[in-house]
C-alpha cells in the first residue's frame, strides 16, 4: 500500500512481531475429491503475493513452504504478485529458496519492491524476472504481466505511484489485439477497486470490456491483483477481477491509524484453468496470531479482514 505514515507503523510492527511464531502446512485440499474435477485441467499455477520480506522476520519460511508445496502438486509455474522484496544483497537466500522451484517462476512489481531507492530495472534484473512489464503464452492461454507503479510526466503527487503509463497502455492493447488465446491478467495492484488500486483503473477496464466484444467470446478470463491484503472476487461487465490475500500479514485499520495482524500460517492459492473455460481456485484458511479469524475491531467499511484465500469455482465462456 502507499500511504507513508501506514509504512511507519508495518515496519515497526512487524519486525516486532514476525518472529512470533509461523507454522506451516500444506494446502490440505490441493489433491482431494472436491478438487479433482471432471472436466479436464488444462493448465495450473501457484499464485502468492505481498510477502513484504523486508519488514517481517519469516519471509524465507514462508517462501520455502509454499515452494515445498508446490513443488509437490507440479503446477506449469508459480507466481509472486509484488511486495516481494527489495534487491539488496541480504535478499540473496530469499531468492535461492524461490529458485528452488522446479519449473518456470514468474514475478510482478510492487510498490515496496523498490523502497530504499531502488529502480524497476534493479528489481527485475535481482529478481532475474522476465521484465518489468511482459506476456507469455502457455498450453493454449496468454498471460500478461503489467507493472502498476509507474508515474504519469508531471505527476507531482506524494506517495508511492500508481499507474499504467500510456505508452505501456499501447503496448496492453496491442499485445490484447494480437493474441488469439484466452488471457489471465495480472497486476499488483487492483483494477477494479478505486481503494488505492490504479489510477487508470476505469480506462483499462473499458479497455477489457472491449476486448471481450471484440472476437465473440470473452478473450479476458480473469484479472488477478494483490496489494489491498485482501480476499475478494468482483465481476464488472463480464471481466472478473480476483484479490489475492497477502501470504504474511493484513491491516487492521482503526480511524486514521494502521496496525497489522499477522497470519499464523502463510497463505497461497492453486489455480486450475480447465477445458470447458471454468476457473478453480483452492486457497488456504488460516488464523492470525490470536487465534481469531476475523479482525475485531476496525471502522473500516470496505472488504473483510480475515486470515483467507477462498476457494473459488470462476465460470467463463473460451
Amino acid at each position: 500500500m502507499e500511504d507513508l505514515k501506514r509504512r511507519g507503523f508495518l515496519k515497526q510492527g512487524l519486525l516486532l512481531a514476525g518472529a512470533a511464531g509461523l507454522a506451516t502446512g500444506p494446502i490440505n485440499t490441493t489433491a482431494s475429491e472436491d478438487f479433482r474435477y471432471a472436466a479436464k485441467t488444462v493448465l495450473s499455477f501457484g499464485l502468492i503475493t505481498d510477502l513484504h520480506h523486508d519488514l517481517i522476520q519469516d519471509g524465507q519460511l514462508r517462501i520455502e513452504a509454499f515452494v515445498a508445496e508446490m513443488n509437490k502438486v507440479k503446477p506449469d509455474f508459480i507466481m509472486q504478485m509484488g511486495d516481494f522484496c527489495t534487491p539488496k544483497p541480504s535478499n540473496k537466500p530469499l531468492m535461492q529458496a524461490w529458485e528452488k522451484f522446479n519449473g518456470p517462476k514468474y514475478h510482478v512489481i510492487g510498490n515496496h519492491d523498490v523502497d530504499g531507492g531502488f529502480n524497476h530495472q534493479q528489481v527485475v534484473e535481482f529478481w532475474n524476472a522476465a521484465g518489468v512489464h511482459y506476456s507469455f503464452d502457455l498450453k493454449g492461454y496468454h498471460f500478461i504481466v503489467l507493472n502498476g507503479n509507474e508515474r504519469p510526466e508531471n505527476d507531482t503527487s506524494k506517495g508511492y505511484p500508481r499507474s499504467i503509463s500510456n505508452a505501456q497502455y499501447d503496448w496492453l492493447e496491442t499485445d490484447l489485439q494480437k493474441t488469439k488465446l484466452p488471457t489471465l491478467i495480472f497486476c499488483h495492484q487492483g483494477i477494479d477497486n478505486d481503494l488505492d488500486g490504479i489510477k487508470e483503473g476505469a480506462m483499462l477496464r473499458l479497455l477489457f470490456e472491449r476486448t471481450n466484444q471484440n472476437p465473440g467470446h470473452g478473450k479476458i478470463l480473469a484479472v488477478f491483483s494483490g496489494h489491498n491484503h485482501e480476499d475478494y472476487h468482483n465481476n464488472y461487465n463480464g471481466v472478473n477481477y480476483i484479490q489475492i490475500n497477502s501470504a504474511a500479514y493484513q491491516f487492521g485499520r482503526k480511524g486514521k491509524n494502521y496496525e497489522f495482524v499477522h497470519t499464523k500460517e502463510p497463505l497461497w492459492a492453486l489455480v486450475s484453468l480447465h477445458a470447458n473455460g471454468e476457473i478453480r481456485i483452492k486457497g488456504k484458511t488460516t488464523t492470525y496470531l490470536d487465534g481469531s479469524l476475523e479482525y475485531a475491531g476496525s471502522d473500516y467499511k470496505g472488504y473483510p479482514t480475515v486470515p483467507v484465500i477462498s476457494d473459488r469455482l470462476i465460470k467463463t465462456k473460451i
